[in-house]
């Protein structure tokens, strides 16, 4: 009997999940940049369960993200954020998508460089912003310039998105595509910043 050589796909996502043992593998990046659709199909292939942050926090407050930063502020939500991603990160192994600022946050930043390994999905200013203009609830857009504040928030951001232990460019290609560079860069252990701009 001959032995069943592995498709190319099969063996990425079981190194994939090899790779990452017993770890959470956490989702940081920008609003828009696609943590929840690329963190789902990472999560099935991976065969971990998925959990969306921003999700999990709407479920325990019964209040929806606009909701929560129009009754008790910016750092009050941030408070909050903190304390559901340090739960979710107590179990594992799992993808956990994170808000656009949790990350930011030191004390939540050290939960994540504590046990798991952080994949910051960068993306340039059109692309982020085709994305995001096409809805109404992001409340830090809620502003004149919402163009503007995104570059900001850019500009602001991204030198601390750097302390992710990967990077991987997120483009307007398949989610296929960007699951699979996804689990590559699992694999290769390091930034995986595409050729393509």
């Amino acid at each position: 009997m001959r032995e069943q050589v592995p498709t190319p796909a099969e063996s990425l996502k079981d190194r994939a999940r090899a790779a990452l043992g017993q770890r959470n593998l956490v989702l940081v990046g920008l609003m828009g940049v696609g943590k929840s659709s690329i963190g789902r199909p990472v999560a099935q292939q991976l065969g971990i369960p998925f959990v969306d942050s921003d999700a999990e926090i709407e479920r325990v407050s019964r209040m929806t993200i606009t909701e929560l930063f129009a009754a008790y502020g910016e750092l009050e939500f941030r408070a909050l954020e903190t304390r559901v991603i340090k739960r979710l990160l107590q179990d594992g192994p799992r993808v956990v998508s994170t808000g656009g600022g949790a990350f930011i946050d030191e004390s939540t930043r050290q939960q994540v460089k504590r046990g798991s390994l952080s994949v910051w999905l960068k993306a340039n200013l059109d692309l982020l912003w085709n994305r995001v203009n096409r809805h109404d609830e992001r409340p830090l857009l809620k502003t004149e310039n919402p163009k503007q504040t995104l570059e900001n928030l850019m500009n602001e951001r991204y030198p601390i998105y750097q302390e992710a232990d990967l990077t991987v460019l997120s483009r307007d290609v398949g989610k296929d595509i960007m699951v699979r560079e996804v689990l590559a860069a699992i694999v290769e252990g390091k930034t995986a910043e595409n050729k393509m701009p």
